[in-house]
């Protein structure tokens, strides 16, 4: 028997008092009182008590008493307000309650595996039970925030004068920095599929065709290691435009980002958001994506460890390596020693061989290597950083990849442990101009920074036949509190332009025809001037959701291994399937 429901549990007040109604959902919690058992009810929407009261039989009091945890009921009954002083100001429907006629048990569940309210669960419990976490209240709200940002998304973009247009899922496998997944034929013997890293191609052919304003929140796949805000299949709101420059598609991006910020925080930005140098960025901040709701700058004390008789910072230059540092304020007066060595374990894992700390007091520094710095080289120090009494002065020596990694990690680290910013802070930027190469020592070969297909900038054209290394690109990337929230890049609308870069990427010609003959046919037959953005769906839901874990926002997520723990994927398949696709397993 099923009773159709009039009503959520989350609608009720004292409007509805003496109405009739059917509500459905879970038992949350069951108070029995002797003559009076309690049941809140709960759905998505809320949660209402139900009463089931001596006037209505001692039949249905006792098929109440048998109500557990996470059944699932229907039930008849009408709405009643609360006796005086038994009102909950907590619940949107705490002023009233609904006296059951009737009851129907749809399903008795056994105990659940953890609770749905109080301590959240640990997490591989949580996704070997997803459907049940996926039941609890606070994971409902986030999954309803996504709701609102992909409808906020869609309409935004077709106010804007865009059209959705979706793009394949199979198609072919092309080197953009990621492994692909690939889906072996059953038809093409020794031919493979690939599931899209991006819709980067299909898109790019979009603006071929004429549609000068394409947008997809559409589904991407890379087989890549994992992180705590990556997934090997996950959701972006892909965005292409015909005849523009960098400009035209961060400003056009903008009038998005301020809706949202307007939609979940509050927030009124003002426009047009700030554009930082990406080589500025690394020095200051040591990270493409720094956080920047904060300050913590990196400074260079070459010249200042050159007047010290300290041996590292001597090695240091011997091999050409920085020697960079912060300060955080107040750090001096919290920190143990324990707590420093535990600083310096957690750069270790960076690959940094070590880390000078000095506290700073009222006239001089303490700590280890003080002794090494003379007066002069202390006040010096004190200056550079504009360092107070109870601030730590924490420095690093080794090459700039190593220096920026782990102080830009540390400083993040310090921030939210020094509490420098307030989390409920939300700080919106563009980093511009990143390098268009990358060098790979162990490929010893260039690898796209962004990917194969960026514009380099204008002034830089002339160097990709002599100095590629230095060659900049039309890249631009949104970074919103130290996450990277998105990426885009001017198009190689050129097909010679193109075709050189593929050189540069260490492709043949033959090579390149061979895996995108299609795309340069295309740039050969009328291609606009084009570029565009990504913007990682599940990272901002994660951000204005005020969560960490990226899994926590994507309903049915992969473990750090790349493993789904409730379904067991990725699991063995039957022979004859293998056989069907021309596959022999080693």
């Amino acid at each position: 028997m099923l009773y159709k429901r009039t009503h959520t549990c989350g609608e009720l007040n004292s409007k509805h008092v003496g109405e009739a109604l059917v509500l459905n959902g879970w038992v949350d919690a069951w108070r029995d009182f002797g003559g009076l058992v309690f049941i809140d009810l709960r759905d998505r929407f809320g949660i209402t008590q139900v009463v089931f009261e001596p006037e209505a039989g001692a039949e249905l009091q006792a098929r109440a008493r048998d109500l557990r945890s996470e059944y699932v009921v229907g039930i008849k009954g009408t709405v009643a307000r609360r006796l005086p002083g038994k009102e909950n100001p907590r619940l949107p429907t705490g002023e009233i309650e609904v006296r059951v006629a009737e009851l129907v048990v749809y399903n008795a569940t056994p105990t659940p595996p953890f609770e749905m309210h109080g301590a959240e669960p640990n997490e591989e419990l949580r996704l070997t039970y997803r459907y049940l976490d996926l039941r609890r209240p606070a994971m409902q709200q986030i999954f309803i925030v996504r709701h609102r940002l992909a409808q906020l998304m869609r309409r935004m973009m077709s106010e804007m004068g865009f059209l959705e247009i979706e793009t394949p899922i199979l198609g072919r496998s092309t080197p953009e920095g990621a492994r692909d997944f690939l889906v072996p034929s059953r038809v093409h013997s020794g031919h493979f599929y690939a599931l899209p890293q991006s819709p980067q191609l299909y898109k790019q052919l979009l603006m071929v065709s004429g549609f000068d304003r394409y947008f997809q929140i559409a589904r991407c796949f890379r087989d890549e290691d994992l992180r705590a805000n990556r997934q090997p299949e996950f959701t972006q709101l892909d965005v292409e435009m015909s005849f523009v420059d960098d400009h035209d598609v961060t400003s056009t991006m903008e009038i998005l980002v301020a809706e949202m910020a307007r939609e979940f925080t509050g927030q009124e930005l003002k426009l047009p958001l700030p554009r930082h140098d990406y080589h500025d960025m690394m020095e200051r901040f040591g990270s493409d994506r720094p956080d920047l709701r904060y300050d913590l700058e990196l400074k260079d004390i070459a010249d200042i460890a050159e007047a010290t008789e300290f041996k590292v910072f001597q090695q240091a230059k011997e091999f050409g390596h920085r020697i960079r540092g912060l300060c955080a304020p107040g750090g001096g007066s919290k920190y143990s020693r324990k707590d420093l060595d535990g600083l310096t374990e957690f750069i270790g894992g960076m690959g940094a061989r070590g880390l000078v700390w000095l506290k700073v007091e009222d006239s001089t520094l303490t700590g280890p290597t003080a002794k090494f710095f003379p007066p002069e080289a202390q006040q010096k120090l004190r200056d550079r950083f504009g360092a107070s009494a109870g601030d730590l002065i924490l420095i690093v020596a080794d090459t700039q990849a190593i220096t920026s990694q782990a102080l830009s990690s540390l400083r993040a680290r310090l921030a939210a442990e020094l509490s420098l910013y307030d989390p409920k802070t939300f700080h919106y930027s563009w980093i511009v101009r990143f390098p268009l190469f990358a060098w790979d020592a162990e490929e010893n070969r260039f690898v796209a920074e962004h990917h194969p297909f960026t514009m380099p900038l204008f002034e830089d054209l002339h160097l990709l036949d002599t100095e590629p290394a230095k060659v900049r690109a039309q890249a631009y990337d949104l970074v919103i509190n130290g996450e990277e929230a998105g990426g885009g890049t001017i198009r190689c609308h050129d097909p010679e332009i193109q075709s050189k870069i593929f050189g540069l990427l260490g492709l043949t010609a033959e090579q390149a025809q061979e895996k995108f003959g299609f795309l340069l046919g295309a740039l050969r037959n009328g291609a606009p001037p084009h570029g565009g953005i990504a913007l990682g769906f599940d990272r901002l839901a994660m951000l204005y959701s005020g969560l960490t874990n990226i899994r926590d926002c994507i309903a049915f997520p992969k473990t750090a291994r790349g493993t789904d723990l409730m379904t067991g994927a990725p699991g063995t398949v039957d022979p004859r399937q293998l056989r069907e696709l021309h596959i022999r397993p080693s």
